[in-house]
């Protein structure tokens, strides 16, 4: 696993926008991604290296 863990309802800065993980998974190779909804609704899956916990 990682040293970052996400779970689902946590606010986060992607690369692109902040957002909201929605969805957590594991690739076929093992990898974990972290499904992200934005404020417009579109949904960008990360690996936890791409993300930053949002601060309010």
């Amino acid at each position: 696993m990682t040293d970052t863990a996400f779970e689902p309802g946590d606010d986060v800065l992607t690369p692109h926008a902040r957002g909201t993980v929605i969805d957590v998974r594991a690739t076929p190779s093992g990898r974990w991604v972290f499904g992200v909804e934005d404020v417009d609704g579109v949904v960008g899956y990360f690996t936890s290296r791409a993300l930053r916990p949002a601060k309010s």
